[in-house]
């Protein structure tokens, strides 16, 4: 099984030149941690709540001025839409996280996947009974 059959392919992304006052009002609406940054559909980073408590609040910037680009974590942890679901499940339990971008081959953000999808995916190809 793909990352592409469990994946969530609506995705919610920021803009770089969004403030944080915008980032933080989308987790807020999503209950989200975390927003993929898209410019162009590419994924170029990701930013995070702690992001913006650590790298502005706490720097005394104001969220109404600073832009995603200022805060954002440039290096992502992403997955391809064709990989395996063992694969990513086994890397996203190495690197101790939930959600993962996934991307084209050409790395244009397609959606995303939760441990909870990959875990679903693979109970219903075991052929294991899931209640929804």
């Amino acid at each position: 099984m793909k990352v592409s059959d469990v994946m969530t392919p609506d995705v919610e992304a920021v803009n770089p030149d969004d403030t944080l006052k915008t980032a933080a009002r989308l987790m807020g609406d999503l209950d989200s941690a975390t927003l993929p940054v898209g410019e162009n559909d590419l994924l170029i980073g990701v930013i995070t709540d702690h992001d913006i408590t650590i790298r502005a609040v706490a720097e005394g910037r104001d969220p109404e001025k600073t832009t995603v680009r200022e805060a954002m974590s440039a290096e992502v942890l992403y997955c391809f839409e064709d990989e395996s679901v063992d694969d990513v499940s086994q890397r996203m339990g190495g690197w101790w996280v939930r959600r993962l971008p996934v991307v084209s081959q050409d790395k244009r953000l397609i959606g995303t996947v939760s441990l909870g999808d990959l875990a679903v995916g693979t109970a219903e190809c075991e052929g294991a009974r899931i209640v929804r």
